[in-house]
């Protein structure tokens, strides 16, 4: 019994130390034209973490939309949001502030089970965008 606690635990911190810390700036100017995340679709797996760093005070990060069993996040104005990406699926998150310039972003971790629900979200969303309107698409149309 001791030896299979033992080998649990190995196989645990094993695993955590594999995850990846994965940067997304909130940025005023980017690849994408203004108001953006970069990268606005990332491609991660489970137990990776994301870093929301801004790069102005006038941004936040909130979650939109996230797969059954994972944990919400939201930042305040100008503040570093970090996230551990605990269940498989699909996120959908904005930037509350610029959300009518479609400040906006998606992360993809294993089986894109939820997706069905990211975009019915992305619907409800898009009517507030008053530009970049085909951002949302864009970036879950990267989801595979």
């Amino acid at each position: 019994m001791k030896s299979l606690l033992v080998t649990a635990a190995l196989t645990l911190a094993t695993s955590a130390s594999f995850a990846a810390t994965h940067t997304v700036k909130m940025l005023n100017n980017g690849k994408d034209g203004i108001m953006v995340f970069e990268p606005a679709f990332l491609k991660a797996n489970k137990g990776d973490v994301v870093k929301f760093v801004p790069t102005d005070p006038a941004h936040d990060v909130a979650s939109v939309s996230i797969p059954k069993g994972a944990k919400t996040f939201k930042g305040a104005l100008g503040k570093e949001v970090t996230t551990t990406l605990t269940q498989e699926g699909v996120y959908l998150y904005e930037c509350s502030v610029h959300l009518p310039m479609a400040m906006i972003g998606v992360i993809q971790v294993g089986t894109p089970s939820n997706l069905e629900d990211v975009k019915k979200a992305g619907k409800e969303m898009a009517p507030k965008f008053a530009m970049n309107k085909e951002r949302l698409d864009k970036y879950l149309g990267q989801v595979k």
